[in-house]
């Protein structure tokens, strides 16, 4: 083999090898795809749609370790996140973040109550919260315990989310979910 075919064959693979490490640094710890598997974050994201999760912005996880990126922004009620699922790690869930660490959140007739206060959030409005699971009981109050969120799916009829299994530590959240690219006629920034 001549000199200029194995320059050639050594730049290409010099190029893909360049390539394939940024992009796995771009999926570590800046955006990820994702695809929506089921129905439970209805109306927002409907089964199938496929969205980019911002990993930066509460700090992105160091792959194969307990170790984050510092934060550009503090989670806040409301944001639709994606996490690593509590009770089985090997999978990623996505659903709306409504309690942050050491409040106390009750659903009741259909709202939920931090503080004793209900929800004006208008990304909380409008849907009603059904008491089930051990979370979630008529009349029961919760504290949420420090470095956890309570997160619920849109769809509360269908969700799975912490109402049956829980709270969400800091150390499974994968990011933000920034926005729908496909199908394009869905294309839009979640909300």
């Amino acid at each position: 083999m001549s000199t200029q075919k194995k320059s050639v064959i050594r730049e290409w693979a010099e190029s893909i090898f360049t390539a394939f490490i940024l992009a796995m640094v771009i999926r570590a710890f800046i955006v990820q795809a994702f695809k929506i598997p089921t129905g439970s974050m209805r109306p927002t994201l409907m089964e199938g749609d496929l969205i980019l999760v911002n990993k930066f912005i509460y700090g992105a996880k160091v792959p194969w370790s307990n170790w984050r990126l510092p934060a550009f922004a503090k989670l806040k009620r409301g944001d639709v996140i994606v996490f690593i699922y509590p009770e089985d790690k090997k999978k990623d869930f996505i659903k709306r973040l409504v309690g942050l660490p050491g409040e106390t959140l009750e659903i009741k007739n259909g709202n939920v109550y931090i503080n004793n206060e209900p929800i004006t959030d208008p990304l909380l409005g409008g849907r009603y919260y059904y008491n089930r699971g051990d979370f979630a009981l008529q009349d029961q109050k919760i504290i949420i315990p420090e470095n956890s969120y309570f997160v619920l799916g849109d769809n509360s009829a269908s969700s799975k989310d912490s109402r049956y299994w829980g709270f969400v530590p800091y150390g499974n959240v994968l990011g933000k979910a920034m926005v729908i690219y496909w199908p394009v006629f869905r294309m839009r920034l979640i909300k």
